[in-house]
This record gives C-alpha cells, sequence and structure tokens, in this order.
C-alpha cells in the first residue's frame, strides 16, 4: 500500500523523545522554549508560540485580537472545517468567500467585495502549502483597518516573493500566522501547533491564553530562588505543548530545508509524468514556492470520483477527495444566504489528492501514475 502520507521520523528524533523523558520535565518547559526560538529564527519572526495544535493557535489568535459576538470574519469554506471552527469558538460568524478561477486559495477579490462595518479580520489559508497572493490581501487589510491572520497550516517551508524578495511564510506579512505540526503536514511533532507575529502585545496574550490566563509560567516559578505566588489574569485555555513535542520538533526543524527539496522534486517528477492524463495539474505562481504539502489534480468531468479513489485503493494506491467545504457540512449548512462558492465547491467535487511524502520512490511514483491512467481509461 502506497498511504496519502508518511512521516519522516527516525532515531534522532526518538533519542531526542527520549531524553526529555529522561530530563524529568515533560511537559511545556524548556525544550519547547528552545522549538519557539529555533522556529522564530527559521521563518524570521520576531515571536513565536508553541501551542497544542493549529486548532488552538487559530482560536488564540482570533481571541487575541478580541474578535467576538457579532463580529464577521470573512475566510473559506475550502478548507478543513477547523478554519471555520475556530471563529465560531469566538462567536463570530465565518463569511465564506470562494477560491480563485486558478489555484486553491482565497481570491483577494471576492474578500474585497465581502466586508461589511461588521468585518472584524480575514483568515486566509495557504492551501496545501501554496501561499496565496499575501500582497493583495495584505492591502486590502490595510485599507479597512482589519486584521489578517494566516492559516499556514500546511505551510512551514513554504516560500513568498514580496517586492522583490524571497521570505518564508510565517514572518508573518498580516498580523498573526498560524501553523500545524500534524503527521500529514511536512514537519511533524505528532500534534502541536506555532504561532507567529512580529506584535509583541499579541504574544504576551498567546502565551497567558494558552496556559489558563497564569501570569508566571512553570518555568519561572520552578527556577526561581524566592517563592512566587502566580496570578490569573484572563479565562484562558491549557493548549500548551509537551517538551517531548519540541524535542521531536527541533530535529524535525533541521530537516525542513532537505524535506521541502525532496517534496519539490517529487511534485515536479508528478507533473511529468501525469501530462498526457488530461488532467488539471496544479502550478506555482511566479512569486510563490510550495513545500508542496499535498499534491492535487483536477479529475476530468465525465470521471466518478469516488470510483477512481475506490479502484486506486484497490490497486494498493491510498488516495483523498479535495480539500472539503465547510459550507457543506452540518455545522454550517444552516441555509444562511451566502456568496457564491461555485468554484470551491467544484473543486471538492473534481479534485483528488495523490501520494507525496519524502520517501516515495520513483517506482512509487510510477506506480501511483499507472493506477491513475488505468482508472481514467476505464472510465473514458
Amino acid at each position: 500500500m502506497i498511504p496519502i502520507a508518511l512521516p519522516l521520523l527516525d532515531e534522532a528524533e526518538a533519542e531526542a523523545a527520549h531524553a526529555a523523558v529522561l530530563s524529568g520535565w515533560v511537559s511545556q518547559g524548556p525544550q519547547v522554549e528552545a522549538f519557539e526560538r529555533e522556529f522564530a529564527a527559521l521563518v524570521g519572526a520576531p515571536h513565536a508560540c508553541a501551542v497544542s495544535n493549529c486548532t488552538s493557535a487559530l482560536h488564540l489568535a482570533l481571541k487575541a485580537l478580541d474578535v467576538g459576538p457579532g463580529d464577521e470574519v470573512i475566510t473559506v469554506s475550502h478548507s478543513f472545517i477547523a478554519t471555520a471552527n475556530c471563529i465560531r469558538y469566538c462567536g463570530a460568524r465565518p463569511v465564506f468567500v470562494d477560491i480563485g478561477a486558478e489555484g486553491y486559495n482565497i481570491d483577494p477579490e471576492r474578500v474585497a467585495a465581502a466586508i461589511t462595518p461588521r468585518t472584524r479580520a480575514i483568515v486566509a489559508v495557504h492551501q496545501m502549502g501554496m501561499p496565496c497572493d499575501l500582497a493583495a490581501l495584505v492591502e486590502i487589510a490595510d485599507r479597512g483597518g482589519l486584521a489578517l491572520v494566516e492559516d499556514a497550516a500546511c505551510a512551514a517551508g513554504s516560500q513568498i516573493n514580496i517586492d522583490g524578495d524571497w521570505e518564508p511564510i510565517g514572518r508573518p506579512r498580516g498580523d498573526i500566522a498560524c501553523f500545524s505540526f500534524h503527521p500529514r503536514k511536512v514537519i511533524t511533532t505528532g500534534e502541536g501547533g506555532m504561532i507567529t507575529t512580529r506584535d509583541p502585545a499579541l504574544d504576551r496574550r498567546f502565551r497567558l491564553l494558552r496556559q489558563h490566563g497564569m501570569s508566571a509560567p512553570d518555568t519561572v516559578r520552578h527556577a526561581s530562588p524566592t517563592v512566587i505566588f502566580e496570578d490569573y489574569l484572563m479565562v484562558g485555555f491549557n493548549y500548551r505543548m509537551t517538551d517531548i513535542q519540541a524535542a521531536i520538533g527541533r530535529g524535525q526543524l533541521k530537516r525542513l530545508p532537505e524535506l521541502v527539496a525532496r517534496r519539490r522534486t517529487l511534485a515536479a517528477r508528478y507533473g511529468e509524468m501525469l501530462a498526457p492524463l488530461g488532467l488539471g495539474l496544479p502550478g506555482e505562481p511566479a512569486w510563490a514556492r510550495s513545500n508542496w504539502q499535498s499534491y492535487c489534480v483536477r479529475l476530468p468531468d465525465e470521471v466518478d470520483q469516488r470510483e477512481v479513489m475506490q479502484r486506486m485503493l484497490d490497486r494498493g494506491v491510498a488516495t483523498r477527495r479535495g480539500i472539503m467545504c465547510a459550507h457543506r457540512e452540518a455545522p454550517f449548512a444552516n441555509g444562511a444566504a451566502r456568496a457564491d462558492l461555485r468554484l470551491s465547491e467544484r473543486a471538492q467535487d473534481r479534485c483528488i489528492l495523490l501520494p507525496l511524502y519524502a520517501q516515495m520512490s520513483e517506482d512509487d511514483q510510477r506506480h501511483v501514475a499507472a493506477a491513475l491512467k488505468a482508472e481514467l481509461r476505464l472510465q473514458a
């Protein structure tokens, strides 16, 4: 079986986790602090705050920006449901706009058209690791006095060219960027997330909110030669990362450039292998360099998506359908008037994600391409 994804973990990460376990400090502690420093340095962000997952990162981002009841947040439906859920967690209303005609990212023109007096923020997703048009979105946010949050769950290692310079996703260009370290991402800590920002006040709020609003974290209290009584300054959450996860993450960070380079090679090879099959193949804008967290192809209109996926599974190749649309799921399918989302729906219904991971061999990719070719011929 060729899986849809496979994390690259070996003895280096096992030894790092082993050392963290034996250190006696397994909750949020010195490894988390080191991971935050190293991640911030890698993406060029002044501040990075580690949390339990990217869902909690997005939730804290919106809470720190004081998004609340009565507010509207513009985002895409075409994303994992956590993007929309986090807006609801704050009591705000997600306003869904469609993706662009090219690619699978939010359309800045539709964002601009969706702004109302109640709009508080924009959540822009770098879908499948492909950077969205940050230059246009920053201009829209600045013009409207809106916060811009980058859902960079899939985008560790991706780059964007703004003003002639290449820079990593996560610096960030918006107010906040949120990352995931789920096993399907390019680097993993099992579960885990990171929030980056240029604003020290926002970073302080993240750190309070992730640990019950506690004024003095455990590292400070344990290191202090005098007794410290902590205060609880706000209603917070338990969104901490463990030192075991952070130790693994520090090892994964060292691999990130190599992993991205490998995935870019694999994506280019897929492009060559699949070009004759009549599929809609993904491409990069001239100003974007994707980490290729996923490789998404659009099937011909006459082909049955589920049947292709099942027959490929029967041939030993795992796939996934196109990225979901939150507005079609029970929590958001409430009959409310919404913008035209036909491009998002078409992407979900006509696309499939192919296996892509660093350990894939050329023979693995040939097998995937051959299985897909066979099924397309059967349904032609």
